[in-house]
């Protein structure tokens, strides 16, 4: 256990952390494979985004200990859920792309939009097996101590994210690239300030990932008239919020479990 917060407060990533029984992971594809069908491919690729307020499965997965112990070792034991989406790459012959771009995720830095004053750990759960065949995530290793890089508007098309950021790759090292494969059930770590990205789906295989964003109750929303943000989906999941610097959205039908240590 201590290896992870040690390794991740080195470089800034941990992969591989088993989550889920086999069982588990064979109910939340099964669980997902609804959403996806109610949502068709296309809105599965990015738009089932804090899905967790309404299905109570999905709530399941983002308060899971097995997630919630490791995130408390870097963050402490108060611990809000920020904000969650599903996001699916699809194999070509699944889902046509306009003038045949192949969807990606530009070199970024989940922070630089997300408008928090304190230290973001993002959980990326694996649904399907993510391999670099199919696109799983990239990481450059030690770039979270790199402060916030700026960030450009993505000359490739195809870019999964929504404000289409993308990381001049002259500001980091990109030889340093580190794929993080993950099986169905596995997770990864990062940090907001860690640069990644991940590559297109080359397979005959979907890549679907859950990402979870979890930050310690004494971060804080930071005021920019320039961009307004809200947060309309915020959970404790661990602890008390003692700052009350996010407020408890939970669900009437949310009850936490104790976090294991």
């Amino acid at each position: 256990m201590a290896n992870v917060a040690d390794f991740y407060a080195e470089n800034g990533y941990f992969s591989g952390i088993s989550v889920l029984s086999s069982e588990e992971a064979k109910t939340l594809q099964k669980n997902f494979g609804q959403l996806e069908e109610n949502a068709g491919k296309e809105g599965a690729q990015y738009s089932l985004h804090n899905v967790h307020l309404k299905h109570p499965w999905v709530m399941e997965i983002a308060s899971h200990p097995n997630i919630l112990r490791h995130v408390c070792q870097i963050l402490g034991q108060n611990i809000i859920l920020l904000d969650s989406r599903f996001i699916c790459k699809y194999p070509e012959t699944d889902l046509a792309q306009p003038n045949g771009t192949k969807p990606f995720v530009a070199w970024h830095q989940d922070v630089r939009y997300w408008g928090v004053d304190g230290e973001v750990v993002t959980a990326w759960l694996a649904v399907d097996d993510a391999d670099t065949e199919n696109g799983c995530m990239c990481v450059i290793p030690g770039t979270h101590t790199m402060g916030i890089l700026e960030h450009k508007a993505a000359d490739e098309k195809g870019n999964l994210l929504s404000s289409n950021q993308s990381i001049p790759s002259d500001l980091f090292d990109v030889t340093k690239s580190t794929p993080c494969p993950v099986n169905a059930g596995q997770m990864s770590l990062h940090s907001g300030l860690l640069v990644h990205g991940s590559d297109p789906n080359r397979s005959t295989r979907r890549r679907c990932g859950y990402v979870i964003r979890y930050v310690a109750t004494d971060a804080k929303p930071i005021e920019d008239p320039n961009r307004p943000r809200s947060f309309p989906a915020t959970v404790v999941v661990s602890g008390v919020n003692e700052h009350k610097h996010f407020e408890d959205h939970s669900p009437a039908w949310f009850s936490k479990k104790p976090v294991p240590a």
